[in-house]
């Protein structure tokens, strides 16, 4: 990548993108926000590529934005943070959520602001024991961005949403595992393994069915019951055509380990 604050590496069919501003707790500023649009855009775009890692560098995982970047000039007008939020985190999550393949998010430290709710949109999120997240907008003065208002109150439920965005405590992630905001959360020392290995074997499944999956996920958030048992079904159809459901009725009559080639 050309912008160092954003590194990808692929291997094993997994892409490993890595937000890399350690000295500022990988805090995003719209360059580093265009660099992370551009990776997840080639690992979608890399039929090689069948799992996205995303993590940090460093002692965090992501910090939100950086102040710094949209601080008024000395008696200049007010920054417009909503055309940050246009420019910058908006198509992330687009894209995170359009992206179909797994997207397994380590979370190596804190996540506060839109470093948390990122964290929030990817499929499977594993943090380190010492890990937490923060919705820290309440201590500007400003409201959740990056998809917060759309995923934590479907996570959580409206009260512990509420109290995250107005009391913008720290949840340490014990309690977002407990309180389903993540997958699961193990020892720091053993997150790049776990996460890695997770990703890797993802990468050797049926990609498209997870592609398939994801999208009815998607769909599932603004859909009828009704609706949504005909896009299951619609989805299915196109799932039954893939290679991989061919080759997954071969393996299981066969009584043999599939061989899923993500089409």
């Amino acid at each position: 990548m050309a912008d160092a604050s954003i590194l990808y590496s692929v291997a094993s069919g997994v892409a490993t993108i890595t937000l890399n501003r350690p000295d500022v707790l990988n805090s995003f500023t719209l360059a580093m926000a265009r660099a992370l649009l551009d990776a997840l855009a080639r690992a979608a775009d890399d039929a090689a590529v069948r799992a996205v890692l995303l993590t940090g560098n460093g002692r965090g995982f992501c910090a939100g934005q950086d102040l710094a970047e949209v601080l008024p000039a000395a008696g200049g007008p007010m920054p417009d943070i909503g055309a940050v939020v246009i420019a910058g985190y908006n198509p992330i999550i687009r894209a995170i959520r359009a992206l179909e393949k797994p997207v397994i998010c380590a979370v190596n430290g804190v996540a506060a602001g839109a470093g948390a709710n990122m964290a929030f949109a990817c499929d499977i999120t594993i943090a380190a024991e010492e890990a937490s997240f923060v919705e820290s907008f309440a201590k500007l003065g400003l409201i959740p961005d990056t998809g917060g208002t759309y995923f934590i109150p479907r996570l959580v439920g409206h009260q512990r949403a509420t109290g995250m965005f107005f009391l913008a405590e720290k949840i340490p992630a014990a309690k977002a595992k407990e309180w389903g905001l993540i997958w699961d959360v193990v020892p720091l020392d053993k997150l790049q393994a776990t996460t890695h290995d997770l990703a890797v074997t993802l990468a050797t499944q049926a990609t498209r069915g997870f592609g398939l999956t994801k999208r009815a996920l998607n769909h599932s958030l603004g859909a009828s019951l009704d609706d949504q048992l005909d896009f299951e079904a619609q989805s299915m159809t196109e799932a039954g055509q893939t290679k991989d459901y061919e080759e997954g009725v071969r393996a299981f009559l066969e009584k043999r380990k599939p061989s899923y080639i993500g089409q």
